[in-house]
């Protein structure tokens, strides 16, 4: 199976006053917000908890790279729904393919390649990580 035909983890998000610019539109910045709290909720539905990573391996997430494309605009009281797709895991990198949508319409996404640093270095994300977010699993 590949991993577009995996389902994607899914996080529901309401749009607040706060998410808008004075036009009651969402502010593009927030989407970045959006995405990273279901990159976090896609890691806690798999049981893993990034405090405990950054604990016990002292290993660090960061984004090394981002394609995003605005598509629609998201309005204040609009349902969110952010699919998120592991499309490539590699012993350092993790690859996803991020959606932003409002019931079937796709309002943003993202192309998100995430990197397992420690110590300011690049690293090996730990192998329970590894097992747990790959797409053949």
């Amino acid at each position: 199976m590949s991993a577009h035909e995996t389902p994607p983890h899914l996080f529901s998000i309401r749009v607040y006053y706060e998410d808008t610019d004075f036009s009651g539109i969402v502010y593009h910045a927030n989407y970045l917000r959006f995405i990273e709290r279901a990159r976090t909720e896609m890691l806690r539905d798999a049981d893993l908890h990034q405090r405990e990573i950054h604990a016990g391996e002292q290993v660090f997430f960061v984004v090394a790279r981002m394609a995003i494309e605005f598509l629609r605009p998201a309005r204040m009281d609009d349902l969110l729904s952010v699919e998120t797709r592991v499309l490539r895991l590699t012993a350092a990198t993790l690859e996803l393919d991020q959606r932003v949508k409002k019931g079937e319409e796709t309002l943003f996404t993202a192309k998100v390649l995430i990197a397992a640093v420690s110590g300011g270095r690049a690293c090996r994300i730990p192998r329970e990580v590894r097992e747990r977010l790959s797409p053949q699993a």
